[in-house]
Order: structure tokens, then sequence, then C-alpha cells
């Protein structure tokens, strides 16, 4: 049988366009991954030490000459509506966590920045780390609303306590040690450092105020620790002085630098507390923008161990000043 060579050529084209649609298709198209992310963070100052420098201020250190005032700043409340209303720094501007960045790109930031207040000083924690990772000179306004005047001390006034004394789930004994876990295994569509950044910044706002009750519930860290991976974000020494849930590690420090997030599973939720829950806030938002499933611990070892916290000078909350302020929206 003579041989169609015209028909041969005509299959073997058809069959390398077939293939060659095959490789089109199959093409791998690079994805952004917490590798990424973390190489800029490191590159641009963003890593977790940095992130904890002067991000704190009481009022004493900020109310103006008009005591219902603060100058220098441009303070972003972002407590309810109801309660802005019932009273509030004189030319604060209502907005919420998740409209952060919103509100900060509106309003020009005051000769030192930005100042986030909310009502103990807890979820702020989470608007600055927000505002300081995306560039914004930001800092939490101490222990919130609840530390400005006597009216609204409220909500820390009622939340310390040594809840933690005597229980079976709190205890002096000795770090558990760490265990190692991959990095979280996420996926993003840009590989751009900044983009992916401000991505995961976004997804982290919208997922809102991260936090636990270490106290008094009957689901609360204390009642259930085993619920929980815990970190102690304070020194060993801390840590084995003033106690520390069951089973909870210490934590610190955090650093991208120097890799201790190997220590957190990320398949896991994750609690972290610290003196005052204000710190932990902090930590907890740049940990969930990494990905990381983690939850502040709020009011911190304040409720539940108030007297020796107190007692050896470490940070505890200490009633509320008498500053002035304005009501109305």
């Amino acid at each position: 049988m003579k041989l169609n060579w015209r028909l041969v050529l005509v299959m073997v084209l058809s069959l390398g366009l077939m293939v060659g649609c095959t490789t089109d298709e199959e093409e791998e198209v690079p994805v952004g991954t917490f590798d990424d992310v973390s190489t800029y963070m490191q590159d641009n100052g963003l890593d977790l030490p940095e992130m904890l420098i002067d991000w704190v201020i009481a009022g004493s250190g900020v109310v103006g000459t008009d005591d219902s005032t603060i100058a220098d700043y441009t303070v972003l409340d972002i407590r309810s509506a109801t309660d802005f209303a019932a009273g509030h720094i004189s030319g604060a501007i209502n907005t919420t966590l998740g409209d952060i960045l919103t509100a900060a790109e509106g309003n020009a930031a005051g000769t030192n920045g930005y100042l986030v207040v909310c009502v103990t000083g807890q979820t702020a924690g989470h608007a600055v780390m927000a505002l300081r990772l995306m560039g914004y000179d930001a800092k939490v306004l101490k222990f919130g609303f609840s530390g400005w005047n006597t009216t609204f001390e409220g909500p820390w006034a009622g939340s310390t306590g040594n809840n933690g004394i005597g229980h079976a789930n709190w205890t002096t004994g000795a770090d558990p040690g760490r265990s190692t876990y991959d990095h979280p295994d996420w996926e993003s569509e840009t590989t751009d450092g900044a983009a992916l950044l401000a991505e995961r910044v976004e997804a982290a706002l919208a997922g809102g105020f991260k936090a636990v009750l270490g106290h008094t519930d009957a689901s609360s860290v204390l009642e259930a620790p085993a619920n929980y991976q815990i970190f102690n974000f304070w020194t060993m020494d801390e840590y084995t002085t003033f106690g520390h849930f069951d089973g909870a590690v210490q934590l610190k420090p955090i650093s991208l630098v120097d890799d201790e997030l190997t220590a957190i599973d990320p398949s896991l939720q994750g609690a972290i507390y610290c003196f005052t829950g204000q710190t932990s806030s902090m930590v907890t938002f740049w940990l969930n923008v990494l990905g990381y499933d983690m939850s502040s611990i709020k009011y911190g070892v304040n409720a539940l161990n108030y007297d020796a916290l107190y007692t050896a000078g470490k940070p505890t909350w200490h009633g509320a000043a008498s500053y002035g302020y304005v009501t109305g929206s």
C-alpha cells in the first residue's frame, strides 16, 4: 500500500497542536504563599518585634490642654455608634475595625499619626496592627475609653480578678516544650509582596475581633484549656512566677527571622495571652495576617492573677482618669 505522506504530515501537525494546547493549559501559574509575604515583611521592617515598638500610649501622654481633646493625633474611635454618642474625645472620628484603613485614607494623620480608641484597648490592637502593616503611624489608647473617664470604666473595672488561683487548670509548672510544624498552607493569585500583604490584612480585618474569654465563662480557656493550643507571650521567668494555663507554651519573642512560628500548628485554633490582653491583640492580628487561626485571650492575666501582677509592678488595670468628653454623634 502506498503511504500517503500528505495525510501523515497533517496528522503529525494536528498532534503537535494538540500537545501544544495541552502544555499551555497545564502551564503552572505562579501563586503567592506564606513564604512570599514573610519575605516581604522581613525586608520592609514588618517583623513582629518591630511592630511592637512604641505602639501604645496612656491618656496622660496625649490629653490636650482642653481635657476633652487629644493634641497632635487624629483620633479614630472604633466603638459602636451608641457608645460613641454616649461620650467620646472631642474631634474623634467614629469608624469600625473593618473600615479602619478607609478611615485612615480619608482623614489626614495628625502630627503624631493616628490614635485608635476602643472600649478596653484590646480591639484597638487589631486596628493599630493593620494600620502599621499598611505603613501608617498609629498607636492604641491604653485601656481604651474605659481608662479615659470613670463614667466608662465598667468593662475594665469588672474584669480583673484572681480567677486562676487555686484552679486545677492554672499552674506554675514547667513549660511543656515546643513541637515543630509547617507554615500555613494558603495561596494567592498575586506574588507581589505589597499587594499580597494588603490582601492578607483586608482578610484579617474582615474576620473581625478574634478573642476568647480566659475566665468566668463555662467555655472559657480556663475551664477547657485542651480546646486550644495556648501560647504565653511572656518571658520564661514571668511564665513560671505568675502562672499559666495548663499546657500553655511560652512563646516570646516571636520573629519571622528566627522562625519561632514553627511552634504553632496552623491547623488548630490557637489562643495567645499577655498581661492585659492589649499586646496579645496586636500579636493575634499579626499572626492571623500570616494565616494562623489565633485569638487573643481577653483581659490577659489581669483576670486570673491580678494581685500578684499588681504587687510586682507588672502591667495592670489601675483605674480610670477623669478627662472630659463630649456627647452626640
